[in-house]
């Protein structure tokens, strides 16, 4: 009779879904670098100009959302945690599909402000940059953790991610608030 332990099916499953994992958290951050390398040709026929904007509001919304997740799990009610993580996994995936097409059909932006005000946008945003590539893993795993029930895996790895996520969607507005002055 061949038999199969839980533990190694589930080793085996978590060796498939890590590498997934690790290969996105290198290809997302890098497909974005490329982007920002990418010579714009200026000739797009779509009108990306409204992304901006969309970008901050699903951050906002992104932030609220990690929020009320957060809350209702330190009150013990995990299926409103739940869905509330889920909803801003969702929003994030969609804020990345909107980021790139934006970043692959519109043209770079450059900040205008000085004195003060440019050392604290470039600030944000150089923190915002390395933490939102931090934080492609730390979300990934977090969420795989929750959905496979692996409640102990998932709260040692949401203490981190729940921070670096919320503080990035917050600088993620803060940065275009900066910069919106400066769109053409």
């Amino acid at each position: 009779m061949n038999t199969v332990k839980e533990n190694d099916l589930t080793s085996e499953q978590d060796r498939k879904y890590m590498t997934v994992i690790a290969i996105l958290s290198v290809a997302i951050p890098v497909l974005v670098a490329l982007l920002f390398f990418m010579p714009k040709s200026g000739e797009a026929n779509v009108d990306v100009s409204y992304l901006p904007g969309f970008h901050a509001f699903i951050n906002s919304i992104t932030a609220i959302t990690l929020v009320v997740g957060y809350v209702n799990v330190k009150r013990g009610n995990t299926k409103v945690h739940r869905r509330a993580m889920l909803f801003a996994f969702g929003l994030s995936a969609v804020f990345l599909v909107s980021y790139v097409t934006y970043h692959f059909l519109g043209q770079r932006t450059v900040y205008g402000g000085d004195g003060l005000l440019r050392y604290i946008y470039y600030f944000i945003l150089l923190t915002h940059i390395v933490l939102a590539i931090v934080i492609v893993p730390l979300v990934l795993l977090s969420v795989y953790f929750g959905i496979t029930n692996q409640l102990k895996r998932h709260r040692r790895i949401s203490k981190w991610t729940f921070p670096i996520w919320l503080y990035v969607a917050v600088t993620g507005v803060l940065v275009y608030l900066l910069i919106s002055p400066y769109y053409a």
